[in-house]
């Protein structure tokens, strides 16, 4: 598709006189960076401490969000698209009527680029930016880009001024193997949209693609949607755990870590109680993606998501999944009885073991085992003191420091939201991270990388730098101390931070390939490998001490810390086999031979193994089937490729710079411009074959 692919960035970068600090001018310019005294290093001083509050202003100018002149009001939208529209109208008309050759590609580039840093912008903004009127304006604009970027996916004129450049043998083999494969990529994204259908047909994939979007959306808002139940139908000394307004109780989630075996369980029954109008939908969005499957070629939905994966069609994924259950299968069991001998020594008179118990109980059993009690650790995991770490690994590893700068006025949606440059020791800047990381009303409950735009090499010369989000829901600092994370959100931190890196180091030629603009089972491989280093205990002593005293995580405590990640792994694993399962099912073959709750009840029982509770239905919370339809595999294959890069490459020394650079350029560096068998295969970084 012209709007090129996103999740949930050619040489140095263009930014010639840079020294120590970004210059100003373009999206995202320098800042004064915000003055600190503290003992920790800049960039965790600037997450350690309250955001500086501005200078009373009533005359400066205020820039749009991200910098972008006419997003400083929501009506700025309407402008950003019809921009958008009116240069996508010139390009069209320009590639029309050339020459095919090299430029040809150039062009479609810019014109998925025009389309894209509206759309991809919008994405975020919708589901993130705390005033109505801006989510709107920015929904708004996401379908009308949409509309526009199907129209262009089945418009024929265009579509053959490409087949010509492809059909030139001679052309295609003076192109440089980057701009042949993106190339290839836009005609294969004109294939599976229908272009080879007639007029009426391609209008039907154009409708069928806008119905989609429409749906996903409305589904997407549902999976975080509360539930609410009249306060006398649960326990009075349960009311505590969650939001009371008037006669009702809210649920807002699973509730998994509490300790009492009550609340989880009502939780679980009343968030997860199935939802009419979110079924309808749910049912809608499986029915209309097949439909458009079908009508532009492919006997499932399955079949067209996974053209140009790793793992290329849906056999191959069950195999996978199947083959990687029954290796499971074993320490499953055991994992789950282990469980269930902790339920009884806490809770004897119920200690059959249902869904809701083992997030819990698994932490129970890892705090008993390894004296790991989170309160413990979080003392030494501040914020800023795991930015320090990043900064740190990251020095190490690719000779990249993080830089806190103050954002201008207007720029940021949220004035907690922190802003760093990505510096290289001779490149210069790289781009820009965004650090939206703390918990405020009607924020979406997901850890999400968003790329607010690709980097490319424009016409001349210089390199469109690349932007991005990083979205967590960590809680606020306090009077007395500064934002301290639990072991388990510093490895999330490390996660999304690996997206963030990707996005930076994927210096393509082109943005339609850009960073994680790649294979989705591709995608996760670099961030999945950041959890291998947030667990490791060489890199942990490097960053993780008490926010007041300056100690040292012990290493006895990390040593420990990281041995009881593998308490319950085997289950946990299990859980997302299930997941992944579900949505190849959902997306298979049509129209389904039952409900979705029925076939989730099925699939629960087969691949996971504790029992369907009646009268819930877990996949209309599933907001993984919107961005990852038929490819929530992607992070079991993923985490395959991230374990034998980590023991190959980085397992002996987590800081080995030729090892980090040799990642950097023969996986990271292209992005989706390469095909990802032959970084996996042909080009193992450390320079053994993978599979």
């Amino acid at each position: 598709m012209l709007c090129a692919r996103r999740l949930r960035g050619l040489g140095p970068a263009a930014a010639a006189g840079w020294r120590g600090r970004p210059g100003p001018g373009g999206l995202g310019a320098g800042r004064r960076a915000r003055a600190v005294s503290t003992s920790w290093s800049p960039v965790g001083a600037a997450f350690n401490v309250k955001p500086q509050g501005r200078r009373l202003d009533l005359f400066g100018e205020r820039r749009g969000l991200f910098g972008v002149p006419e997003l400083s009001a929501p009506e700025g939208f309407r402008i950003a698209q019809e921009n958008a529209l009116r240069k996508a109208d010139l390009l069209v008309e320009r590639v029309c009527s050339m020459p095919p050759g090299p430029q040809t590609v150039l062009i479609f580039d810019e014109l998925s680029d025009s389309l894209c840093r509206v759309a991809d912008l919008a994405d975020f903004v919708k589901i993130a930016h705390p005033e109505p009127a801006f989510r709107e304006a920015a929904e708004e604009a996401c379908r009308s880009i949409g509309t526009m970027v199907e129209k262009l996916n089945t418009n024929v004129e265009l579509y053959q001024s490409l087949q010509k450049l492809l059909a030139d043998k001679k052309l295609v083999e003076s192109l440089d193997p980057e701009t042949r494969r993106v190339a290839e990529l836009f005609m294969f994204d004109f294939e599976i949209s229908g272009i080879h259908l007639d007029k009426e047909k391609r209008k039907r994939a154009v409708d069928l693609n806008v119905k989609i979007l429409d749906l996903s959306n409305t589904f997407l808002v549902g999976t975080n949607f509360p539930n609410k139940v009249e306060k006398y139908l649960l326990p009075e000394h349960i009311h505590r755990n969650f939001v009371v307004t008037g006669n009702h109780v809210i649920i807002d989630g699973l509730h998994a870590d509490a300790p009492d075996d009550l609340v989880r369980e009502a939780a679980y029954k009343i968030f997860l109680y199935p939802n009419a109008g979110q079924l309808k939908c749910l049912e809608e969005l499986l029915s209309h993606r097949d439909l458009l499957a079908k009508l532009v070629g492919y006997s499932t939905y399955s079949h067209r998501a996974l053209q140009g994966t790793i793992a290329k069609n849906p056999e191959t994924v069950m195999q996978f999944l199947e083959k990687l259950s029954d290796r499971l299968s074993e320490r499953t069991i055991k994992d789950f009885e282990m469980i269930r001998r902790m339920k009884m020594k806490l809770n004897p008179q119920n200690s059959e073991l249902m869904p809701w118990d083992p997030p819990y109980y698994s932490g129970v059993i890892r705090a008993e085992r390894y004296n790991i009690e989170p309160s413990l650790y979080c003392p030494f995991f501040s914020l800023g003191a795991c930015m320090e770490g990043l900064n740190i690994l990251f020095t190490k590893l690719l000779g990249i420091t993080l830089y806190a700068e103050q954002p201008a006025k207007g720029e940021v949606w949220c004035e907690d939201v922190r802003k760093l440059a990505v510096v290289h020791e001779s490149e210069g800047l790289l781009g820009y991270i965004y650090c939206d990381f703390f918990q405020r009303a009607d924020k979406p409950h997901q850890d999400c990388h968003f790329t607010i735009r690709g980097g490319r090499l424009k016409e001349d010369g210089d390199y469109q730098l690349p932007v991005v989000v990083l979205m967590l829901n960590l809680p606020h600092s306090s009077r007395n101390s500064p934002t301290l994370l639990t072991p388990g959100m510093m490895e999330n931190l490390f996660h999304e931070m690996g997206h963030a890196m990707h996005s930076m180091l994927g210096r393509t030629r082109y943005q339609h390939v850009t960073g994680t603009r790649c294979p989705t089972d591709f995608a996760e491989v670099p961030s999945i490998l950041m959890e291998y280093f947030a667990n490791d205990y060489r890199v942990v002593t490097q960053f993780a001490r008490h926010y007041q005293t300056g100690q040292s995580l012990p290493k006895s405590m990390v040593s420990r810390l990281c041995e009881s990640k593998k308490v319950c792994a085997a289950a946990d694993m299990q859980l997302q086999v299930f997941y992944a399962t579900l949505d190849q099912i959902y997306h298979g073959k049509h129209p389904l031979r039952t409900s979705t709750t029925d076939i989730l009840r099925e699939t629960q029982e087969k691949f996971y193994g504790l029992p369907y509770v009646p009268n819930t239905a877990w996949q209309l919370r599933f907001s993984h089937l919107v961005g990852y339809g038929a490819k929530y595999y992607s992070y079991l294959m993923s985490r395959a490729v991230a374990s034998m890069v980590w023991k190959e490459c980085f397992q002996q020394d987590p800081f080995n710079r030729a090892a980090g650079e040799r990642y950097r350029r023969e996986m990271l560096a292209h992005g989706g411009g390469k095909e990802p068998m032959l970084m996996v295969q042909d080009e193992h970084p450390c320079g053994q074959s993978l599979v």
